[in-house]
């Protein structure tokens, strides 16, 4: 796909996930799922995970070439991908999930 076609994905990930000493470990944790997760739809998207200290701030944003795109921008996107955003997230977000048990098994 075209780099000026592909998306990036901004994922916010909530401190609270690592457990009570969470703020002290989620800057590193979203160093290690960045790597983690960099070639998960590589294809269509590409990610950056930050820490969500602002619960003010959406948990993931969508833009293309530094443009916001709204929900149903996101959607009609992948429906032309022939991809559905909420099976999208979903794996995404289940993949994630198996990533911080991962780190806490190791912690």
């Amino acid at each position: 796909m075209p780099e000026h076609r592909i998306v990036s994905v901004l994922c916010r990930i909530e401190p609270g996930c690592l457990g009570p000493d969470g703020r002290e470990h989620i800057e590193a944790f979203c160093a290690l799922a960045q790597q983690a997760m960099k070639h998960f739809a590589a294809d269509v998207v590409t990610w950056t995970l930050v820490p969500r200290y602002d619960k003010t701030l959406p948990e993931m944003e969508y833009s293309v070439a530094n443009k916001s795109l709204s929900r149903a921008q996101v959607i009609q996107y992948f429906n032309t991908l022939g991809q559905d955003v909420d099976t999208f997230e979903e794996t995404f977000n289940d993949k994630l999930t198996a990533f911080i048990n991962l780190y806490l098994a190791r912690k």
